[in-house]
């Protein structure tokens, strides 16, 4: 189906001739070769590409988790490409939130404080258990993570994610270490908070079927955008055949 709250096309991020360069010893590897690509504001676009594709240096760039070789890039009208460290720290704190194949959660702390490590430090933050809500994980808000599936501690992490009340949602192959029934229901989790909070997400992949829930699709290969398309009839998570 159409997604109901489809952006208006405002801009959130735009690159221009980004590239990125590794050196390691006398090896050089162009992870990225002059990528050019605006994302959109309450949009949910699937970054699709093959292992080496440079889908996840983009992801990290546009998270201020890395910086580019060359290029520019815009988050509004910040310029990340020419940061400091300080501006990239409090421009991940104040307007990313994070989610990664890997859970990350603290073994120690229940679900709820989890979750909290991330309000106490925001500055507009969700309670944590609002949070846990919109990934639906109500019923586990005291369960430690060893008392908890893969599932269920990627949607903690989804949540201690969005708890910030972030402008943008950048997650990171989050079903890659789960099998199909259960990425289904980490899917479910993204799509809701996409459309409840019109968090301008990115979700980085090589599984195909996952690009049939985006707006748009994204597609890498060798460290280009070699294909942009939009979904006429975004599918739901649930309507996905894997």
């Amino acid at each position: 189906m159409p997604h109901a709250n489809m952006p208006s096309r405002q801009v959130v991020f735009a690159t221009q001739g980004v590239t990125k360069v590794y050196r390691t010893g006398e090896m050089i590897i162009h992870a990225l070769r002059g990528v050019d690509l605006e994302l959109y504001a309450g949009e949910l676009t699937v970054m699709l590409g093959a292992s080496g594709s440079g889908k996840s240096t983009l992801l990290n760039i546009l998270g201020g988790l890395d910086s580019a070789t060359d290029g520019q890039v815009r988050y509004g009208d910040q310029d990340l490409a020419s940061g400091s460290d300080r501006m990239l720290t409090a421009y991940r704190r104040d307007h990313v939130g994070f989610v990664f194949q890997f859970y990350n959660l603290i073994s120690s702390l229940t679900a709820r404080e989890n979750v909290a490590i991330v309000t106490e430090i925001s500055r507009n933050p969700m309670r944590p258990e609002d949070a846990l809500e919109l990934v639906g994980m109500s019923e586990r808000l005291d369960h430690f993570p060893s008392q908890l599936s893969g599932g269920e501690q990627q949607r903690v992490a989804i949540a201690r994610a969005i708890a910030k009340r972030p402008a943008v949602l950048l997650c990171d192959e989050p079903t890659g270490a789960l099998d199909s029934r259960t990425g289904i229901k980490v899917l479910e989790a993204i799509a809701h908070v996409n459309r409840e909070l019109h968090t301008t997400t990115a979700v980085i992949t090589h599984n195909v079927v996952i690009a049939e829930m985006a707006d748009r699709v994204v597609r890498l290969s060798d460290g280009r955008v070699s294909d942009v398309h939009v979904n006429a009839h975004r599918k739901s998570p649930a309507e996905l055949s894997w």
